[in-house]
């Protein structure tokens, strides 16, 4: 009996002590905020101007908790820099696709994603097909496969490149204390750049135009040969020395200038399919090719705006649209510097 009182009371006494025990701390804790001063209205922290450091707005006493701090905004999320790219890629390309676009989404040169790929499309971006892979350069420049006889300064001389550039490539992964490239190796010449070896139709002028007189007044000024001011794919670039603008099957094409006509001709014709070339006799001409159907004939004078001929899908072609160049002296001018 005398054990079980013993017991209560060690239990009663254990309890009271632990209860002073809390009821301290929470007493401690009391006074301890209360020994803060209240902030008057207004009041706060102030940040000097050239300065991080905080200071207060008013006299009053800061406690020593309230210390002067860097200012720091909360980010839930870490941002990670985004590491460069030094591998070659491969993309297959789907239905909708250009060149230009393709290029756009992995921030390279169209003339780099079309020289990388020369075995698929031989230069001519219109020869791009759903279900085709195509290599991705991690730069741009010239993607090649190494040659036997090949060396660094004759790539780098042949493709105006500088030799460094090409041994000094991390995707090129060339050891600079003994410098060697294995034939068959791919290599990326950054900065490289060569001419378009795709088939372009020959200008045809008024003095080669087997007698064609005469001539409608040039306007001096160019127009756009459809409705749509929009491209369908391509921009031009050096690998595609033209525009392909949006046109429906059988939509109306006008002649940019008045001018005369020095080639009307259906067929595959280097690709362009059925074509069409104005001489503006001020030393231009107009290219309009992939047409449907053609409304004038070779030699004959033309007005701006008229009518000559209707878009269509033939030749290298995958859909319909214009294919408009525009050249001066013989050679291809961008025409995003001519149109209004």
């Amino acid at each position: 009996m005398r054990k079980i009182i013993d017991a209560r009371w060690f239990n009663i006494v254990s309890w009271g002590i632990t209860g002073m025990f809390v009821a301290s701390i929470l007493g401690f804790t009391y006074l301890r905020m209360q020994s803060f001063p209240a902030a008057a209205p207004g009041a706060g922290i102030a940040v000097s101007e050239g300065t991080q450091e905080a200071l207060p707005t008013t006299g009053a006493n800061v406690s020593s908790l309230q210390l002067p701090a860097i200012k720091r905004n909360l980010t839930l999320k870490t941002i990670i820099p985004q590491r460069p790219r030094y591998e070659t890629i491969t993309y297959t390309v789907q239905r909708g696709d250009s060149i230009s676009a393709i290029a756009r989404e992995y921030n390279i040169k169209p003339d780099t994603l079309l020289f990388a790929n020369y075995a698929v499309l031989e230069d001519d971006p219109h020869g791009l097909r759903p279900g085709q892979e195509l290599m991705i350069p991690a730069t741009d420049g010239i993607l090649l496969q190494w040659k036997d006889g090949d060396s660094v300064d004759k790539i780098a001389t042949e493709y105006k490149a500088d030799p460094n550039d090409i041994l000094g490539w991390f995707g090129n992964e060339i050891d600079l204390t003994a410098p060697t490239i294995k034939t068959g190796q791919w290599v990326m010449v950054p900065g490289g750049s060569r001419a378009s070896r795709a088939q372009v139709i020959q200008t045809a002028s008024g003095s080669s135009a087997s007698g064609c007189a005469g001539r409608a007044a040039t306007r001096g000024f160019f127009a756009w040969p459809v409705g749509s001011q929009s491209l369908s794919g391509n921009d031009y670039s050096g690998g595609h020395l033209a525009l392909d603008l949006v046109a429906r099957e059988g939509e109306a094409v006008l002649a940019a200038d008045s001018g005369v006509v020095t080639m009307s001709q259906e067929g595959w014709n280097s690709g362009y399919g059925n074509v069409i070339q104005v001489d503006h006799g001020n030393g231009f001409v107009t290219v309009y090719a992939h047409l449907s159907a053609l409304n004038v004939s070779k030699c004959e004078n033309v007005f701006g705006g008229q009518l000559i001929g209707l878009a269509g899908n033939t030749g290298n072609s995958f859909g319909a649209h214009l294919h408009f160049e525009i050249r001066s002296g013989g050679s291809h001018v961008n025409p995003w510097d001519y149109l209004p």
